[in-house]
């Protein structure tokens, strides 16, 4: 049985998609079976694993309005094990096309829920809103990926998420757990990003992972040529970082397994 994870954050620019598309390929890489669901509009996440995103016809719009199955959307990438329901600028629509559909908050989850028994890990990127499509994919997730930049306003807005959560376990999907906060954005040399891993330890210890992901140049390169880190350049700091942090998501599923 598979698991269902979104990656959330409503700040722009915090690494989601680069989390999202650089932790699927390197689950892929460690022979898991992912499928990648894009949700968010702007359709990064697609692009980034070098699908034309204004060539996309069918996919997580088409998957959360239930006019095709999620069969019928599921492209295979050049990513070792990694598929991907891509995204579309469409998408930006379907938060007003569910406003009045009964159960809209269920959408993503009816359509996906039997995925679970043909991946190992279906990952979903979201839009960097708490809007009805972030609603759906927390509903939909059996635990939520919270990615902090390590930089000054890092911990501005978590609490609104942090509170989003809260209330979609309460309401919505009381299975949600958060699988934990990733620190992203890493520089070194920076006693402010020093002191934003200080804090964010401080304030949430067991909920942060070991592996912080560090500012990296071929990191940031990786997306302009549609290519995950992994096959952009395996050998680099990002690669590392996140080989690291997908072991370690197993490690941590193993155990509570």
């Amino acid at each position: 049985m598979g698991k269902i994870i979104a990656i959330a954050n409503q700040k722009g620019g915090v690494g989601k998609t680069t989390t999202t598309v650089n932790l699927a390929a390197s689950l892929g890489v460690l022979e898991k079976k992912v499928l990648l669901i894009d949700a968010d509009p702007q359709a990064n996440a697609t692009s980034g694993l070098g699908i034309d995103a204004d060539s996309v016809e069918l996919g997580t719009y088409q998957l959360v309005e239930h006019t095709k199955s999620a069969k019928e959307t599921i492209i295979s990438t050049d990513s070792p094990n990694l598929d991907l329901i891509p995204s579309h600028i469409d998408l930006v629509a379907i938060e007003i096309e569910l406003v009045d559909k009964d159960e809209r908050e269920y959408m993503l989850k009816k359509a996906i829920t039997h995925l679970k028994n043909e991946y190992d890990y279906i990952l979903i990127d979201c839009a960097p809103s708490l809007g009805l499509l972030t609603l759906n994919a927390l509903t939909a997730a059996d635990s939520v990926i919270i990615p902090i930049q390590c930089e000054y306003f890092a911990l501005e807005g978590l609490g609104k998420l942090l509170n989003t959560i809260k209330s979609v376990q309460k309401i919505h999907n009381p299975d949600l757990d958060i699988e934990g906060l990733l620190l992203t954005m890493f520089d070194s040399r920076l006693r402010l990003s020093n002191q934003v891993v200080e804090e964010v330890r401080k304030h949430f210890s067991d909920m942060v992972f070991d592996t912080i992901i560090q500012r990296n140049v071929r990191l940031s390169e990786a997306p302009s040529y549609g290519e995950s880190i992994i096959k952009y350049d395996a050998s680099s700091k990002g690669a590392t970082n996140y080989l690291n942090m997908a072991n370690e998501l197993l490690k941590k599923n193993k155990e509570t397994a």
